[in-house]
């Protein structure tokens, strides 16, 4: 049987010869696709929609890779970066160049991550200084007595004199 090709290089049958769906292959191509797709922060559901499987066959099949959640993003900028070094070492300059703005793309993100860090020590500091709704209720009522007292003064000095 021959095999036809859809627009995006999926195989399909014209006439399938048994009932049902045909049974999901997993190839090299298809998990790295999903290892791509993790990596760039896709939620389950969408990734097995854009493979046209369904959600249970994605995590039968792509278990391993659905696990890798955490670091896929790391791993994926770790093999552009082994691939740009790669071809500088062969010669290739604009690969070098490449492999600067990389390099200085990943010294700003772990400054960002470093000052998040201290930011967050702060705001853990400051939630602890936070003051409740009851305090903060009882001081605007104690401030609005005292509002209430100085303008009932100044209306008690402003009538003295039209008596």
């Amino acid at each position: 049987m021959t095999e036809n090709f859809d627009l995006f290089g999926n195989p399909y049958v014209e006439r399938p010869t048994k009932r049902g769906r045909p049974p999901h292959e997993v190839t090299k191509k298809t998990r790295n696709r999903v290892s791509m797709l993790v990596a760039l922060g896709w939620a389950n559901p969408r990734i097995a929609s854009a493979l046209g499987v369904t959600l249970p066959t994605l995590h039968k099949h792509y278990f391993y890779e659905l696990r890798q959640r955490d670091v896929a993003r790391d791993r994926l900028e770790l093999r552009r970066l082994e691939l740009a070094w790669e071809m500088a070492e062969a010669g290739n300059v604009g690969a070098f160049k490449e492999f600067g703005k990389l390099l200085e793309r990943n010294d700003r993100m772990e400054i960002e991550r470093e000052m998040g860090s201290k930011q967050t020590e702060e705001g853990k500091s400051a939630a602890a200084e936070r003051v409740g709704k009851k305090i903060i209720d009882k001081q605007r009522a104690i401030d609005a007595d005292a509002d209430l007292m100085a303008e009932l003064e100044r209306e008690a000095t402003h009538n003295v004199g039209h008596c």
